[in-house]
């Protein structure tokens, strides 16, 4: 009795380590601190007493634009993201071998018998491996989301950061997007194509349960882990 108890308790506490190695990750929540907008600091109005209209912290020069350059400007994001890859792989042994004994001879040349039967002895064996692999994926993504700027570099480079939630019947979709992209590459239209940006990282996903239902349960998913011995 006493080894069948420690047998459970410790396939317990395997089967506790496969399920807590495949645990995913938290749900994502909206309003996260790291995506919010950053708020710029408010300048303190000079007061010129020069008595005209004209305050030149606010004026705009007869040639500029409505680029983002500055923290807290908005940007648009074009997604344009098609990827496709894949990959194959094949391989193929074989090999055999064969171990003959002639029959055993005594004096005069006679083969030895017992039972009526030479004594000899043969061994064949072979081995044959074949394996065969293939892969592809293919993703799209498109659409545009306005994200803002949260730093300016030395270079003028601008890091950009923003998300998009969408409420549906079913749960919420979201748009994560953060990188680094170049005044230079902005259009006059003050948007920007997602290949431009420089250490992309973009997040499309949903929460609720309509995503809940594509995730396979904790006990599949330890049976399909590394822990799994078969």
């Amino acid at each position: 009795m006493r080894f069948h108890y420690l047998f459970s308790l410790s396939f317990a506490v395997f089967l506790l380590q496969g399920c807590s190695s495949t645990t995913t990750t938290p749900p994502v929540q909206a309003n996260d601190p790291f995506y919010a907008p950053p708020i710029p600091p408010i300048a303190a109005t000079k007061i010129v007493e020069d008595g005209g209209l004209f305050r030149a912290q606010t004026a705009n020069s007869l040639y500029s634009d409505v680029k983002a350059r500055r923290v807290g400007d908005i940007i648009t994001v074009q997604l344009r993201e098609n990827t496709n890859a894949s990959k194959s792989a094949a391989t193929a042994t074989s090999r055999e071998s064969g171990v003959e004994l002639s029959p055993i001879t005594g004096l005069g040349g006679n083969a030895i018998n017992i039972g009526g039967q030479a004594i000899q002895l043969g061994i064949n064996g072979g081995t044959e491996f074949s394996g065969d692999a293939s892969t592809n994926q293919s993703n799209s993504l498109s659409g545009n989301i306005s994200v803002t700027v949260v730093n300016v570099l030395p270079n003028n480079n601008l890091i950009i950061r923003g998300e998009k939630w969408l409420t549906l019947n079913a749960g919420d979709e979201y748009i994560r997007l953060t990188g680094i992209i170049r005044p230079e590459d902005i259009s006059p239209g003050n948007q920007i194509e997602s290949s431009k940006i420089a250490n992309a990282r973009i997040q499309y996903s949903g929460t609720g349960s309509f995503s809940e239902a594509q995730q396979q349960g904790w006990l599949t998913r330890f049976f399909n882990s590394s822990w799994w011995p078969l």
